[in-house]
């Protein structure tokens, strides 16, 4: 199995893109007579509008036709599960162009508000994700990688397979998601109020992603994803949501983030009391790890890479997850390497010249500084056998995805006459990554075969390569050049005074300005010829009124860094 994966290199191409094809839907694709199903049936009448992508949405009706396990659905039959008012709008970045979109849906009341409710047996809420199985044909891998997660200990999407029908047209196998949010019954953390803003209060609960859409309100890291590198990964708000953060805790989750990343950078990382483990939960890591290593997922680490911190007297530790978006993963993907059973993925995105010049979308240096340590490695290791044992076991992965393919064996017939099948490249609709499968694929059979032999390849080179990561351990990363780094000021927020450090690469002339949210400089901190090295500025606000202001790093007259701190009378 491990050869013939070898051998689909061969086939690979780089992929490009195209322009979104249009995001209403494709009438070409074949017609097909639907009347009942055994999965639960999804109505949605639109009423004659087309459902746009992202804000505004529109409103429309649904119904959910769900008669309980082993009963039949009639596509005339009563709506009892969900009958009333949804707004709607299709989700995705690169797959809102695909012939088969997906949507995200909000359950409301007739007057616009919240309707919440348990929809198809999940816990109740109003949020609501319509995911279109499409480029992946097994159907089963976001379904199968967030059973894993829930499995392991952790929160991740709950899912149902439904079909859809959308204004009298089929549409195909569907899988109704949670959509990630905060939430009792979603990820449990605290509620973060606009007045919450000093002491405990402050610290949780928040939730970061790393994704596409660098124009989205949130942060720069101070640090460089890899050795000269230009780009920054940014963090981007996800809750509370960017126009609901108050500047208070903007401050707040900027300074955590970057005293993490400050100490992994410096390399003080290891001691087992002043190290990383003061920040972060390192099983919620190495658990996130292995699921994209096991999975080679082509987007791990750095797209729709979910972080979440609750209050410090809850912990008060970063998580890494939820999981989301495996579509591109376990063989099923033509680029960056991915569709091989060997080598890390991490490393590939870490260490890759070719990865890192041709592609914006990069991963944190520390991850690669986590690989590195002793500890973890000795920790992913324990991990590894336990979950081996167990969830990891072929057994019971095989017992899982011919679970998923036993339920959706009915309706996958539909599906993929509505919709190109297993073993088709021509999609439609987008751009699509060259499939380095498609040679070996004429079935459904030959999709769940091949995926399952990648699977048991891909976790034997783990199994083999896991022991051998203890040659890793003590020594560290290749290390990342000074730059001129602009760190944030600590105390952040303050009220008299604050400490500003920063690191010059070559001797320059430095100015340190303070300027307000109107750009006009309110002091000149420093102003002389400075060497390289470290530096810290103790600055005095005297004079200054609360609120935000934003310093800035000036090398030889070219500004290089600017940060925001807040002060607090």
């Amino acid at each position: 199995m491990i050869r013939l994966v070898q051998n689909m290199k061969s086939y690979i191409t780089l992929f490009s893109f195209s322009l979104l094809a249009s995001l209403s839907p494709d009438p070409s694709h074949a017609t097909v007579d639907f009347t009942s199903s055994n999965l639960p049936i999804v109505v949605i009448d639109t009423h004659g509008q087309n459902i746009p992508y992202d804000n505004p949405r529109i409103i429309a009706d649904m119904f959910i036709i769900h008669n309980g396990p082993g009963q039949r659905n009639h596509i005339n039959d009563p709506a009892n599960d969900y009958s009333g008012n949804i707004s709607i709008e299709i989700r995705g970045q690169s797959s809102a162009g695909w012939d088969k979109k997906s949507y995200a849906l909000e359950t409301q009341h007739a007057d616009g508000s919240n309707r919440n409710v348990s929809v198809l047996g999940l816990p109740v809420e109003n949020d609501w994700i319509l995911y279109a199985p499409y480029y992946d044909r097994s159907l089963m891998r976001n379904v199968l990688t967030y059973r894993l997660a829930r499995q392991m200990g952790w929160y991740a999407s709950r899912t149902v397979y439904c079909e859809l029908m959308l204004n009298g047209e089929y549409r195909g196998i569907y899988v109704w998601m949670e959509k990630i949010k905060q939430d009792n019954d979603r990820i449990d953390i605290a509620d973060l109020n606009t007045d919450e803003i000093s002491g405990d209060d402050v610290t949780g609960g928040y939730i970061l992603r790393i994704d596409k859409e660098p124009w989205r309100d949130g942060f720069d890291s101070s640090f460089p994803p890899y050795p000269g590198a230009s780009e920054k990964i940014r963090y981007q708000y996800h809750y509370p949501r960017s126009e609901d953060i108050v500047m208070e805790q903007e401050a707040y989750i900027q300074s955590f983030i970057d005293a993490y990343e400050s100490l992994m950078y410096q390399g003080h990382y290891s001691d087992p009391d002043t190290g990383y483990t003061r920040f972060i939960n390192t099983r919620s890591f190495i658990d996130y790890l292995i699921l994209n290593e096991l999975s080679r997922n082509v987007d791990g680490y750095r797209l729709s890479a979910y972080f979440y911190k609750d209050k410090n007297s809850n912990g008060g530790k970063l998580h890494a997850g939820p999981v989301w978006d495996y579509n591109f993963s376990f063989g099923n993907v033509g680029y960056y390497e991915s569709w091989l059973v060997e080598g890390w993925q991490l490393l590939y995105f870490a260490d890759n010249a070719y990865f890192q010049q041709a592609d914006n979308f990069l991963i944190p240096f520390w991850w690669k500084t986590l690989f590195f340590d002793e500890a973890f490695i000795q920790q992913l290791q324990l991990r590894w056998q336990a979950l081996r044992q167990d969830l990891l076991n072929l057994d019971t992965l095989y017992a899982m995805m011919d679970q998923f393919a036993d339920t959706t064996a009915e309706a996958r017939e539909r599906n993929f006459e509505r919709w190109p099948g297993p073993g088709v490249t021509e999609l439609g609709g987008g751009w699509f990554p060259s499939d380095p499968r498609s040679n070996y694929i004429q079935s459904y059979a030959d999709e769940l075969s091949l995926t399952k032999g990648w699977i048991e390849a891909r976790i034997k080179w783990m199994d083999k390569n896991i022991p051998q990561l203890s040659s890793l351990a003590g020594s560290k990363p290749a290390a990342i050049p000074e730059t001129y780094v602009l760190q944030q000021n600590f105390p952040n927020p303050f009220n008299a005074s604050t400490l500003i450090p920063y690191r010059l690469s070559s001797a320059g002339d430095v100015q340190l300005r303070i300027l307000n949210t109107q750009g006009k400089i309110v002091r000149q901190s420093v102003n002389r010829r400075q060497p390289a090295g470290k530096h810290t500025y103790a600055f005095h606000a005297q004079g200054l009124a609360s609120g935000i202001y934003i310093y800035t790093l000036v090398i030889d007259g070219r500004m290089v860094r600017s940060k925001k701190m807040l002060l607090i009378r």
